[in-house]
C-alpha cells in the first residue's frame, strides 16, 4: 500500500512549526522527540507505519482550536486520533503531519436522566460511558469489541456499532450532538440534548466522516434504561452456510434479538484455546441474545428454537444463570485477542444483506483456497456486518500483498451482492482505492464537495477515504 510522499518544505520547517505549537499549548502537550513520536506511527492496522512530524495532546476544546489554527496557518496536515484502535488505518499519519490526540480529554461534563443523555469529552472510552451511569440503571448502547479502549471520538468518526447494534443501532442512532473544531480553529456546536435539530442534518454528515471535516471534542450521547433481563443462547451447526441460513430465517420471522453473533471453526478453536469458554466442537455457532421481561424472553427464545430446529443444530444451549451467560459470551468477546495469539491477521468489515450470508460465506471459503490463506469468520450476523479475519505471515515476503488482494476480493463481493465496503471500521487507508467499486464519480464528487466546505485546503486526515490520485488532485487545486 502506497504511503504519500511528505512535503519536504514542511519537514524542513519542523522546528519552527513545533515552536509555534509550544507557544499556544502547555509544554507537556507537544511531543517532537522521534523516539516518542514513534508510538503514534500506526493504529491497530499495524501492517502500515509512518512516524509523524509531531504529536499534540490537548486537554480542552480551546487547546484543540489553538493547535489547529497554527497548523492551518502553516499549511501542516493534521491527523485526529482517539485511542488508536482503528482497524482501517484511520489514524495513521504521514511524515509531514501532526497527530492531534484527544485521549487526555476524558471527563463527564453532564448527565441528565430525565432527558436521558450524557455529555462527555470525546476522549472518553466507550465502556466508561456506561460505567458513569450504570449504577443508576442506565447504559450506552453501542458496544464495539474494542469498547474497553476505543474513544468516543473514534466511534463518531467511524460510526461504530458492536454486538448489540442489531436492536439499538450504531453510533449515529445514539448521537445527539457534538462540539467540533474545524481546521481553521473555528468551534462549532452541532445538535444538542434533544431528539433532532432543525436545518441541515450536519450531525449525520459528521458521524462517519472519519476526521475529514473537523475534530470532535465533546459529544452528547443518548443513554437508555437497562432492560429488565437478558438471556443468550448458543446454537451450534455443522456448516457455515446452514448457520447463515438460520440467521436469515430469524430475521425474516420478525424476531428482533438484541444480538446475533457468528463464529466459524477456526475462530471457535482459537477462542476455546484462549478463553476456555466451553464451546462445542462444530463448524459454526451463533450467539443469539434477547432481552425484556421474563415472559417476553421465553416467548422470543421459543420462536428462535423453532426456527433453529428446522436447520438441525448440533446443540442449542440456553443460559440458565448469569454465570452461564458470561461463559457463552466469553469466547466471542475474546475473539480478536485469541486470533492475535496465533497469527498476523487483517480484519475486514464489509456489510451484506442478511439473505446473502450463506452465499458469501461459501464464496469466502472458496476464495480462501484460491488465495492460499486461511480465514476465520466472526461477525455481527444480525445486520450482515461481516468480520472475516485473513491470516497471514508478516515476515513472509509477498504474504501481506496476497492478503490485501484477498481482502479486496471479499469487499468487492460484498458490494456485488448489494452490501457496502464498511459497516463500522471506516474506509481509512485500507479501502480508499476500492471506493469506486461502490460509488460513482458523481457520488464521490458530492462527498468531496462537502469536504471542500469544511476543509478547503484538504489538510485534515490526508490520504484517507478517497483514492490517492483523486485526493492529491483536490489538495493541489
Amino acid at each position: 500500500m502506497h504511503i504519500p510522499d511528505p512535503d519536504p518544505a514542511i519537514i524542513a520547517r519542523r522546528a519552527e512549526i513545533v515552536s509555534r505549537l509550544r507557544r499556544v499549548l502547555p509544554d507537556d502537550a507537544v511531543i517532537d522527540d522521534p523516539t516518542e513520536t514513534r508510538a503514534y506511527e500506526c493504529d491497530a492496522l499495524s501492517a502500515y507505519r509512518c512516524p509523524p512530524l509531531a504529536v499534540v495532546l490537548p486537554r480542552s476544546t480551546e487547546e484543540v482550536a489553538a493547535a489547529l489554527k497554527v497548523c492551518h496557518d502553516e499549511g501542516v496536515p493534521v491527523v485526529p486520533r482517539g485511542a488508536g484502535t482503528s482497524l482501517a488505518g484511520g489514524a495513521m499519519p504521514t511524515a509531514d503531519a501532526v497527530i492531534l490526540g484527544i485521549a487526555r480529554m476524558n471527563r463527564v461534563l453532564e448527565v441528565d436522566y430525565s432527558d436521558r443523555f450524557i455529555r462527555v469529552e470525546a476522549g472518553r472510552t466507550n465502556l466508561s460511558v456506561t460505567g458513569a451511569v450504570e449504577a443508576d440503571g442506565f447504559f450506552y448502547a453501542p458496544d464495539p469489541s474494542s469498547q474497553l479502549a476505543c474513544a468516543i471520538a473514534g466511534n463518531i468518526a467511524m460510526n461504530s456499532g458492536g454486538a448489540h447494534c442489531l436492536k439499538y443501532g450504531v453510533t449515529t442512532n445514539n448521537l445527539l450532538g457534538v462540539t467540533m473544531v474545524t481546521m481553521d480553529g473555528t468551534v462549532m456546536q452541532i445538535g444538542g440534548a434533544h431528539m433532532d435539530a432543525g436545518g441541515y442534518d450536519l450531525l449525520g454528515i459528521v458521524c462517519g466522516s472519519e476526521g475529514q471535516l473537523g475534530v470532535v471534542t465533546e459529544a452528547t450521547l443518548r443513554i437508555l434504561p437497562k432492560p429488565e433481563g437478558a438471556r443468550p443462547v448458543l446454537i451450534a451447526f455443522n456448516s457455515n452456510e446452514v448457520a447463515g441460513a438460520c440467521v436469515a430465517d430469524i430475521i425474516k420471522a420478525g424476531v428482533l434479538p438484541v444480538a446475533i453473533e457468528f463464529m466459524d471453526r477456526p475462530c471457535i478453536r482459537a477462542c476455546e484455546d484462549f478463553a476456555k469458554a466451553g464451546y462445542p466442537d462444530c463448524e459454526a455457532l451463533l450467539i443469539v441474545e434477547v432481552e425484556g421481561a421474563g415472559a417476553e424472553i421465553d416467548e422470543q427464545l421459543g420462536l428462535i428454537r423453532q426456527i433453529a430446529t428446522r436447520h438441525e443444530p448440533l446443540e442449542f444451549r440456553e443460559s440458565g444463570s448469569e454465570e452461564e451467560a458470561k461463559k457463552i459470551w466469553l469466547g466471542r468477546k475474546s475473539a480478536f485477542g485469541a486470533m492475535g495469539q496465533i497469527n498476523d491477521y487483517m480484519c475486514l468489515d464489509g456489510t451484506i444483506p442478511v439473505s446473502s450470508l450463506p452465499h458469501v460465506l461459501k464464496r469466502i471459503g472458496e476464495m480462501s483456497r484460491e488465495f492460499g490463506l486461511d480465514v476465520a469468520n466472526v461477525f455481527h450476523a444480525g445486520d450482515g456486518n461481516m468480520h472475516p479475519l485473513i491470516l497471514y505471515d508478516a515476515n513472509k515476503p509477498g504474504d501481506l500483498e496476497t492478503c490485501e488482494a484477498f481482502g479486496a476480493a471479499i469487499l468487492k463481493l460484498c458490494v456485488e451482492v448489494g452490501g457496502c465496503l464498511t459497516g463500522e471500521h471506516g474506509v481509512g487507508i485500507e479501502k480508499r482505492d476500492l471506493m469506486p467499486e461502490q460509488y460513482s464519480g458523481a457520488d464521490m464528487e458530492a462527498q468531496m464537495r462537502i469536504k471542500d466546505v469544511f476543509d478547503p485546503a484538504w489538510l485534515l486526515n490526508p490520504a484517507k477515504v478517497f483514492p490517492l490520485t483523486v485526493s492529491a488532485d483536490r489538495r493541489a487545486a
